[in-house]
């Protein structure tokens, strides 16, 4: 069983967003799983230590226990903003509930265009929302921009609650009520542009790779996102540097460690596409046929090896598999269904 977050996480930073405002998988399961997909992002393993907090609308939400000390740190380093701590604290909070807004949106979105997503993990640094979409430019493209729009949308409500502070002179009544509304404002608008800037893995570069998906396809489009993402990571070192900022610097790691990870996909994705199919076999779903080669990996000796081959059987431990993944769509399906889909179409 491998893990994976197709083309990316769908993630959403906060912490460098509330620091301007102070001065952002789905499981690949089956017995055979492949590896030419687009797998293995370090993101994956932030779901380690989380604590489950609700299940909503069929998707599991957890809080990673790092969550607890970053904000620790964050709330005590703007205790003067409000005139009790308890605002700092309902800040936080309002910060994350705009976060997982967004992840839901996200979500939700891949879920309409026939994806699957399951579970949204809070971290010190954003959400990730774990989602699989179609591996269709146009359902991929929807899922992505979902997230963001769902700040769009927030930006005229909250505006809406800044004119009602001022209508009734909160300012003067309710003070702290004012500048935590004015505060979420501007939060929730750095976090709707800086998630747009076209930076791999960031919505924005995403958002990118989907549209150049189109018409080069997904492994090139995938190689061209990372390559501005590479020049994205170039961009926030030396902003991180010029701001002497350590959350910009984490955000930077986060950011190439995505790139590197997302161009050993593409170079996986471009393999995959050159490869010479199988005859007699095709996907029930998609109704693709396999590639020829080793894109399988044994559950029981991790041993790669080309299922269509050796008819779901190990040819190291002779481990026997009931159903086989699609490297195409990601769907499982057992042998039989692959070469009854191949015989309908030639029918």
């Amino acid at each position: 069983m491998t893990r994976c977050i197709p083309l990316c996480p769908h993630n959403c930073l906060a912490i460098g967003t509330r620091r301007a405002i102070a001065g952002r998988h789905c499981m690949k399961m089956g017995h055979n799983d492949s590896k030419g997909g687009e797998s293995g992002s370090p993101m994956a393993d932030i779901r380690k230590g989380s604590l489950h907090l609700v299940r909503l609308a069929g998707i599991d939400v957890y809080l990673h226990w790092s969550w607890f000390l970053v904000a620790m740190y964050e709330i005590g380093d703007r205790a003067h903003t409000y005139s009790a701590i308890e605002w700092n604290v309902l800040e936080y909070l309002a910060l994350f509930l705009i976060v997982l807004l967004h992840e839901f949106g996200h979500a939700l979105a891949c879920r309409q265009v026939g994806g699957t997503a399951n579970r949204i993990v809070l971290w010190p640094l954003g959400g990730v929302a774990y989602v699989s979409p179609p591996p269709r430019p146009a359902a991929t493209l929807w899922s992505i921009a979902a997230g963001p729009l769902v700040n769009v949308a927030l930006l005229p409500v909250l505006g809406l609650l800044r004119v009602a502070s001022g209508s009734f002179g909160w300012a003067l009544t309710m003070p702290n009520l004012d500048l935590m509304l004015h505060a979420l404002w501007i939060i929730n608008l750095i976090l709707l542009i800086f998630n747009l800037l076209p930076v791999y893995p960031l919505d924005g570069g995403q958002i990118l790779r989907s549209l150049l998906w189109f018409g080069l396809g997904r492994a090139r489009s995938l190689m061209a996102a990372v390559i501005f993402g590479f020049f994205g990571t170039a961009g926030l070192l030396g902003l991180a540097y010029w701001a002497r900022s350590i959350w910009i610097g984490l955000i930077a790691v986060y950011v190439l460690m995505n790139c590197w990870t997302a161009w050993q996909r593409a170079q996986a994705l471009l393999k995959l596409e050159k490869s010479s199919r199988h005859g007699g076999f095709a996907c029930p779903d998609c109704k693709v046929a396999p590639p020829v080669g080793n894109f399988w990996i044994c559950g029981k000796c991790k041993k790669t090896f080309d299922t269509f081959l050796t008819r779901a059987v190990c040819p190291s431990c002779a481990a026997q598999f009931p159903v086989t993944r699609c490297l195409e769509c990601g769907n499982v399906r057992p042998m039989s269904q692959w070469e009854l889909a191949a015989a309908s179409q030639t029918t």
